[in-house]
């Protein structure tokens, strides 16, 4: 299956220009079976790499712009009166899909976003007393705005610990920047992607990247990790066990996506500022949490030995 990856990786990369290594994290986030934030400000691609991947995977996919004036209901659904039948009928709304993209997450109010905590977590909704399953394979991708643009509310801890990963596409090379300008990775070029697997194909990938092996030693640092946030003083609060679990499936994933079916400490490190970044917060007097700044700090872990 890695040549299929590697084939998606390709098709993806035809679109979003100069973003091999960005694409890869997506997959490995979607093959863990999480959740992907992506945080730019408007304009890099964000929106574009989410109808990409859905498409190459051949998935359903549904959009939803995220404003202030969003309900719940406008999310998971509702029953509307049918005269005909003079009954109640369910309207199910944008997030009974497969891939779901959330647009401007943090355009929404807290208690629009709150209403992806069920599904995000649990793969169902519970509407008017009813609990409904979604659809599987599930993956939300949600994308962000810096906080410091206007009308924008922060998320929750709790919403953003649903996230498995955060990930960032930045500003495009020259390059690449070159490409875009002359027409190369528009829109036209998505019409012409094909499918690169089946859907049994990816919950095939999905549960190969469950079983692939992590030893007692990977197992002893990523625990030594998890305890380091919780005694030093450069955190505020610690990694959850949940965020433990979240560290073990990424790194399956990155391992998986490499052409191993075993993990090493390497790819807990490489996966390690894009899902454990957006879970922690250093104390005021060191800053702002930078991908530089956290593998610093976590550089002080020694790898058993």
């Amino acid at each position: 299956m890695s040549q299929a990856v590697e084939t998606m990786v390709d098709q993806v990369s035809r679109v979003i220009l100069g973003k091999r290594y960005e694409i890869r994290l997506a997959l490995a986030c979607f093959f863990a079976r999480g959740h992907l934030l992506i945080e730019d400000f408007p304009g890099i691609g964000k929106t574009t790499l989410a109808k990409t991947l859905a498409r190459c995977m051949g998935l359903k996919f549904q959009r939803m712009q995220f404003t202030s004036d969003l309900l719940p209901g406008d999310i998971l659904g509702m029953s509307v009166f049918d005269q005909n039948t003079a009954s109640f009928a369910f309207h199910p709304g944008p997030v009974f899909t497969q891939v779901f993209l959330v647009d401007e997450i943090n355009r929404a109010t807290p208690k629009s976003q709150s209403a992806l905590l069920e599904a995000m977590e649990e793969g169902q909704v519970t509407i008017e007393g009813e609990t409904r399953p979604l659809e599987t394979p599930f993956f939300v991708i949600a994308t962000q705005n810096p906080l410091e643009q206007a009308g924008t509310f922060p998320l929750p801890e709790s919403q953003m610990d649903r996230f498995l990963m955060r990930i960032s596409l930045g500003y495009p090379d020259r390059e690449a920047e070159r490409r875009i300008l002359t027409g190369e990775g528009s829109n036209g070029i998505m019409e012409t992607i094909d499918n690169c697997m089946a859907l049994n194909d990816v919950v095939n990938i999905q549960n190969e990247v469950a079983n692939v092996h992590a030893s007692d030693h990977f197992l002893t640092y990523l625990q030594d990790i998890l305890e380091f946030t919780r005694t030093s003083p450069e955190f505020q609060i610690g990694l959850s066990p949940r965020a433990g679990l979240a560290l073990l499936s990424a790194s399956r994933a990155w391992a998986y996506i490499l052409g191993r079916d075993y993990t090493l400490p390497e790819d807990l490190q490489e996966i390690l500022p894009w899902t454990a970044g957006h879970r922690l917060k250093l104390n005021r007097d060191l800053g702002h949490l930078q991908r530089e700044k956290l593998m610093e700090i976590f550089s002080k872990v020694p790898v058993p030995v």
